[in-house]
């Protein structure tokens, strides 16, 4: 027997919708339903004076990110979407070399970590992570994440209020560890089966 109830909606003042009639809210409401995997995107700031060898590294930055796909097998290259603005999307504007480390179920902790708003310090954050640094990137790779990317900026491409990122990728390895993906929806991180 066909459902013949009508899919459910949120109903939303005009003043808040679009010009094609789409608001904020049934946007993220109807993507909210897409499954996607959760990824941490690491990039390290170059040092604070270049040209002075002795001069600090500049800070570790990482950023949890849904919004991450594979785009050619040849050459290898993926997709990161980054808020305009955001501290990854200013960093990597500069930065053309950065990672991604595909989390595992059990690292929700390392997700909700990096994706807090008005976090403190990024090395904080890092504190108390095990991680390898990317021997092209220099940029963190999370230890115990199911694989980890290291990739090189080859363009940005405005969109909205965001900023697609499309990397080369450089290096590619798949960890021994075990369990499935982080993944995230319905507004929740949660895990397959």
């Amino acid at each position: 027997m066909p459902n013949t109830s009508a899919p459910s909606t949120i109903t939303v003042p005009s003043a808040a919708r679009h010009a094609e009639g789409v608001s904020n809210d049934e946007f993220r409401a109807a993507l909210s339903r897409l499954a996607a995997g959760v990824v941490l995107v690491t990039a390290q700031e170059p040092p604070l004076d270049p040209d002075d060898p002795a001069a600090p590294a500049g800070e570790d930055v990482g950023m949890t990110a849904t919004a991450f796909l594979s785009v050619s097998l040849d050459p290898p290259l993926v997709l990161v979407s980054l808020r305009n603005g955001s501290r990854m999307d200013e960093l990597l504007d500069e930065q053309p070399l950065w990672a991604v480390s595909v989390l595992s179920e059990s690292q929700r902790h390392v997700a909700g970590r990096f994706a807090m708003k008005g976090r403190v310090s990024d090395r904080l954050l890092f504190a108390d992570i095990p991680y390898l640094r990317g021997e092209y990137s220099g940029a963190p790779l999370v230890g115990g994440a199911l694989a980890t990317l290291e990739c090189r900026t080859e363009q940005r491409v405005p969109a909205g209020d965001h900023t697609l990122v499309i990397g080369r990728v450089l290096t590619a390895r798949v960890s021994s560890a075990e369990g499935g993906p982080l993944t995230y929806f319905r507004g929740r991180y949660r895990q397959l089966g």
